[in-house]
C-alpha cells in the first residue's frame, strides 16, 4: 500500500475482507475515519487502514 493513496470504499472492503457496508457503519461509528473528496465521496488514508490493521 502506498502511503499517499486514497482507498475506496470497497477497496478497504476488500483489505478488511468485509461487506462495503461495514465500511459504512465502520465510519458512522468512528472505527475509521474517511475524507471527504469530489462530490462528497469517501476515500480512506493509508495511515487509517493501517492503524486498523496494527490493531490500535
Amino acid at each position: 500500500m502506498e502511503s499517499d493513496k486514497l482507498y475506496t470504499i470497497s477497496e478497504v472492503a476488500n483489505i478488511f475482507n468485509v461487506h462495503p457496508a461495514t465500511i459504512r457503519c465502520w465510519v458512522s461509528e468512528g472505527k475509521i475515519k474517511a475524507v471527504r473528496v469530489g462530490q462528497g465521496w469517501r476515500r480512506f488514508k493509508y495511515s487509517e487502514i493501517k492503524r486498523i490493521l496494527d490493531g490500535e
